[in-house]
């Protein structure tokens, strides 16, 4: 097969997103919060672990920590015992209160609104800093990679990248720029309701005219993986 010009990728890449946002006109962060402090404690809560998990717990969880500070001063082991089931509490308790202290030392407890700013606080990728930055501030600064977005974008042929970041600037060239934060809350809704890691149902999928693996991708059980 011929490779697929940048030019036709983009006019494809509009029409996966009008496919998408027909079905899923609701799509949204499904990270519980209400301020661009707890999306950012949220979003660091959410690497390998469910959003529902995470919802569970930052319920009680906002309630006790209001604040950068109040995050930065408390004590480690009672951090770890309130978010101990959503995973790695002891490398999530450390990012939490490294990112708290500099939120704290440097940015007067506000969470920054820019990508530089916010990849220089400890515990905060890229993936991190776009959710925040898209979600909270409504800034297209790029698009969030996480497992779901990186194997519907591999799967619908926009790229052959496995790295996040590099997968990020493949799909920043075909995608129009006011949509990179709900681009990725399409697929990322789509991942998780039609096109699973496993066994993805293609029979019935919205896109599938527009996916060069529909109906292709082998139907087995390997191990299952995490959902950010």
């Amino acid at each position: 097969m011929p490779r697929e010009t940048t030019e036709a990728k983009t006019k494809r890449v509009k029409r996966i997103i009008s496919g998408l946002r027909r079905t899923y006109p609701d799509a949204h962060c499904e990270l519980n919060y209400t301020n661009p402090l707890e999306l950012l404690i949220a979003t660091i809560l959410s690497a390998q672990c469910t959003d529902k998990r995470v919802n569970l717990v930052t319920a009680e969880l906002f309630k006790k920590y209001r604040t950068a500070a109040d995050y930065a001063h408390a004590r480690a082991m009672e951090l770890e015992e309130a978010i101990k089931t959503t995973g790695f509490y002891r490398n999530k308790t450390k990012s939490i209160q490294s990112c708290c202290r500099a939120l704290v030392e440097r940015h007067g407890g506000e969470v920054p609104r820019t990508m530089d700013e916010l990849v220089r606080l400890g515990g905060v990728g890229r993936k991190t800093a776009n959710v925040v930055l898209g979600n909270a501030f409504g800034i297209n600064e790029g698009i969030v990679v996480d497992t779901h977005v990186a194997r519907l974008a591999q799967r619908l042929g926009l790229t052959r990248q496995k790295n996040p970041e590099k997968i990020e600037l493949e799909l920043k060239k075909t995608a129009p720029r006011g949509q990179w934060t709900m681009f990725s809350h399409w697929l990322i809704w789509h991942g998780r309701r039609r096109c699973y890691a496993r066994n993805p149902d293609c029979p019935n999928c919205e896109i599938q005219n527009l996916c060069p693996s529909a109906g292709k991708v082998q139907r087995s059980s390997p191990p299952a993986e995490p959902h950010h």
